[in-house]
């Protein structure tokens, strides 16, 4: 090979090296599931994606700016990209959902959360019981799929209150023109589930399955509950919306948000449930907190820091 035709062989290669190099961006997160063990109960947390919300909007402060200066003192803005989690808890004997997501009627960015179940090894139709904690959107969406049942063979629970409130005909009737879409996708969600028989709402705090329990926090709506699931002495409450925005909110909890439909009544129980925690070292799983969404809490002040679950490999 003549010294030109070698040195049009080292530009062609020199050319193309960094094209050959680079390997193109994959743009995708792992399947959403993390699994943890509470006593003899499995947990699986499940992530059903993420919501763009304009927290400073939403968020009724107590000091002009607070939120702005909390968010960025955590390193985020708004509109603020916030998780939706719902929670499965295998007690051994019975496979309980703790809400099910948005089923993708919130945008394209959430409604995963029977996907994720799926990759974390369980299939809808072994779902014993569905609870929810109250009937917003992103919380009741994922009990339909294509107009039938996501879970085919599960009981539906929620507080009476709860019930007697989104599924009235009168309620809604009441309600201004841009709510009654709430009651609207509460009812049609629930719809067939009630006509099986398979709708059974429970008045206030009651055991519903072995350790695992449902405790009012009445408020945020008027039926809004939160679970327990208690095994060999170890606690987790589910938490539904008594949260909202971490940075700001376990800091202060008496900032409170603008989706309530009674926060004078939503702030005192966010309260009680995070000082009983943090007291007796409870977990906590919630809605909106970063995917796991499971931790504990330390007292901080009038506030707390939160410490989430150590990551872990081990059943």
């Amino acid at each position: 090979m003549s010294s030109m035709s070698r040195l049009a062989v080292l530009a062609l290669a020199l050319a193309t090296a960094g094209v050959q190099a680079a390997a193109p961006q994959v743009k995708s997160q792992a399947p959403g599931y993390y699994r943890m063990m509470l006593g003899d109960f499995e947990i699986t947390a499940l992530n059903d994606g993420t919501l763009d919300l304009p927290v400073d909007k939403l968020l009724k402060e107590n000091q002009p700016g607070q939120v702005l200066r909390a968010l960025q003192h955590a390193y985020l803005g708004t509109p603020l990209e916030t998780s939706v989690n719902g929670f499965l808890i295998n007690t051994g004997g019975k496979l309980v959902l703790v809400d099910t997501g948005t089923a993708g009627a919130w945008g394209p960015s959430a409604g995963r959360l029977l996907a994720n179940l799926k990759a974390a090894g369980y299939q809808p139709e072994q779902v014993d019981e569905v609870y929810i904690t109250h009937m917003h959107g992103d919380h009741v969406s994922g009990l339909m799929l294509d107009g039938k049942p996501a879970f085919p063979n599960a009981v539906v629970r929620m507080d009476k209150r709860e019930a007697d409130y989104w599924l009235s005909a009168e309620q809604m009737a009441q309600a201004p023109a841009a709510a009654q879409g709430g009651f609207k996708g509460a009812q049609a969600a629930t719809k067939p589930y009630a006509e099986a028989g398979r709708l059974k709402p429970f008045d206030g705090a009651v055991e519903l399955v072995p350790g695992v329990s449902a405790r009012p926090a009445y408020g945020h709506t008027p039926g809004h509950t939160v679970y327990v699931a208690e095994s060999k002495g170890q606690k987790m409450v589910f938490g539904g919306d008594l949260m909202h925005v971490a940075a700001v909110q376990f800091a202060d909890p008496t900032v409170t948000i603008s989706f309530d439909s009674d926060s004078s009544a939503a702030m005192p129980q966010r309260q009680k449930t995070y000082a009983e925690a943090a007291g007796n070292g409870e977990y906590l799983a919630f809605t909106h907190v970063a995917f796991p969404g499971i931790g504990r809490l330390r007292p901080d002040g009038k506030g707390y820091i939160w410490l989430p679950a150590n990551y872990s490999i081990k059943p």
